[in-house]
């Protein structure tokens, strides 16, 4: 890490006392850590649940928009965190994700002079002996660095063949920064991992070094350059697909100079059809390219948000589509292992199916239930949602009727909560990814249907997978014939059973719910019992100062009780 003394000359807002950053932080973590688990965790277990449900949306609001200005004001990565934060749309609710979506636009830039003189320092020489020109207006600011358009110097235009380009410069001081923020994420990913319900979910002190290891591949230009150059090879054959080059004798780690490829910003509808561009149109190929990176290509752009994507239109009007998808920004890449990304075709493909057990042996497969998980309820919870909601895209969701949606979320929501669901190791990009996918294509299209994108898909994956397919056929046939065999000796001990009043039926899910009826009993007598004495103590308390004291300290029996019965729920 850097002195305080380079800190303090860095303009960058927050650096100036690394030490004060930590702790704003940390501060502002462990309060909201704490309203969470006093609402969440507390009062459920002594029958207050109605409080915690009635004061959730306000919570959750206020803790975004705290959040969105400690962001904007540290920047560096506490604007990356929040962006992580906004696509999780999949378990985040919508007062935090819309409340944090805009961060992406609201990095202020950092003053050109500052940007020069990193950038010559970098370069090893005066950016006029080194660019035909620089705007100093910058055309885009990250929370990692910004970029200014400039133009080739003559010679290097003819080497390259490129004239216009974009020179990205990392912001001065960002290193020191991500340093400080690193430290203070790691402290915050402790905390979480003393918290049960936390833990067994996720493993976030190594989420957090996942994190950090994205992050700091990203603040290495040189890195970004490598990746976008992998990227280009695996659609060089794809005309669906541009990436801009790399001018190598003007790139560091610090400064990166690329093809200025700037074109219609995927989601600007109104520069698409005034360019004979359907958005509708866009959306599906967008879809079908992401895909295409998860589940075959196994290297993914993991930042695909408006920003860094273009729509180019080309000269070519014979083709399918006259345009090409432009994907800029690669420093933010994801990797799927080939066994994860087996797991995720049989996850394609039996969505694709609407099959609700193959769905959660896919689940299974990439490793986000554990496998001695029962999953029967799943199962049966799962073939219901495919039976009602599946294949409906944004716009049909939207007129079911709210109540139902409820219904079943409580219900669904109560079953994953009892399921020992986890977060597995490199999930994060693959999540946000996906998240960043469907927010798009919905932009695009509001009567968007991602089954019109995953079905063809999938049929494509089971095409090219027919001999394991076949596999698995032949050891299906095998399952069945040895369970043929066995079946004989397990009718007759099942009849054994019934005649001597030995069988037992199980149902988890009432005997879950018979469970949690008697929990609530006791938590709603505990809290009566500690509200009475509670309150008894404070009147007492003004004529018996003595008597008052001793009921209010016997109170804590009762909600001692009340929080074990809830302990002993979760």
């Amino acid at each position: 890490m850097t002195s305080d003394r380079r800190d303090r000359a860095d303009p960058v807002p927050g650096a100036g006392d690394t030490r004060a950053r930590y702790r704003r932080i940390l501060r502002f973590a462990a309060w909201h850590l704490a309203v969470t688990w006093w609402f969440e965790l507390v009062l459920p277990r002594v029958g207050l649940v109605r409080i915690a449900e009635r004061t959730r949306t306000k919570r959750m609001l206020r803790f975004a928009q705290r959040f969105r200005v400690l962001a904007v004001d540290l920047g560096g990565l506490m604007i990356k965190v929040g962006q992580f934060l906004s696509s999780r749309l999949d378990v985040l609710p919508p007062e935090i994700t819309a409340e944090l979506e805009g961060l992406q636009d609201e990095v202020p830039p950092v003053p050109f002079s500052a940007i020069r003189t990193l950038a010559e320092a970098e370069l090893g020489a005066p950016l006029d002996q080194v660019f035909a020109s620089v705007e100093e207006a910058p055309i885009a600011a990250a929370s990692f660095g910004q970029a200014h358009r400039a133009q080739l110097l003559h010679t290097d235009a003819a080497d390259t063949g490129l004239d216009s380009v974009v020179v990205k410069v990392q912001r001065p001081g960002i290193e020191a920064i991500v340093d400080v923020d690193l430290a203070a994420l790691r402290k915050v990913g402790g905390w979480l991992s003393h918290i049960r319900l936390v833990s067994n979910r996720a493993d976030m002190p190594a989420l957090v070094e996942e994190f950090a290891q994205i992050s700091l591949e990203e603040i290495d230009y040189r890195q970004e350059a490598a990746n976008s150059v992998r990227f280009a090879a695996d659609f060089a054959d794809d005309g669906r697909v541009a990436v801009p080059d790399v001018v190598w004798e003007r790139s560091t780690r610090r400064v990166l100079t690329l093809e200025d490829v700037t074109a219609i910003k995927i989601t600007d509808s109104a520069a698409l059809r005034a360019a004979g561009i359907d958005p509708a149109q866009v959306a599906p190929v967008f879809a079908s390219v992401m895909f295409d990176q998860l589940f075959t290509n196994g290297f993914f752009h993991a930042d695909p948000h408006p920003g860094n994507i273009f729509v180019t239109p080309t000269a070519d009007l014979t083709a399918e589509h006259p345009w090409k998808l432009t994907f800029i920004d690669f420093g933010m890449m994801g990797e799927v292992p080939t066994s994860t990304r087996s797991g995720l075709r049989k996850l394609l493909i039996a969505a694709a199916s609407r099959d609700g057990k193959g769905l959660v042996a896919a689940i299974s497969d990439v490793g986000v239930l554990v496998p001695s998980a029962d999953t029967a309820e799943l199962e049966r919870a799962l073939t219901h949602a495919f039976a009602r909601f599946g294949g409906m895209g944004f716009a049909e969701l939207r007129e079911v009727d709210p109540r139902e949606f409820l219904d079943f979320a409580v219900e669904f929501g109560d079953l994953v909560r009892s399921l020992p669901f986890q977060l597995p190791e490199n999930f994060l990009l693959i999540i946000r990814a996906m998240s960043l996918t469907s927010g798009v294509c919905s932009s695009l299209d509001a009567r968007f249907n991602l089954w019109d994108s995953v079905e063809p898909y999938a049929a494509q994956l089971l095409r090219d997978e027919r001999g394991n397919i076949v596999q698995d056929v032949a050891q299906q046939a095998l399952d069945a014939a040895g369970l043929a065999l066995r079946l004989p000796k397990r009718l007759d001990g099942l009849l054994t059973r019934i005649e001597d009043g030995s069988l037992s039926v199980a149902n988890p899910r009432l005997e879950r719910q018979m469970a949690r009826l008697d929990r609530t009993a006791q938590r709603a007598a505990s809290a009566l019992i500690f509200g009475a004495l509670l309150i008894a103590g404070a009147v007492v308390r003004a004529n018996d100062t003595v008597l008052g004291s001793v009921l209010m300290i016997v109170s804590v029996v009762p909600l001692l009780h009340g929080l074990w019965v809830g302990r002993r729920g979760l």
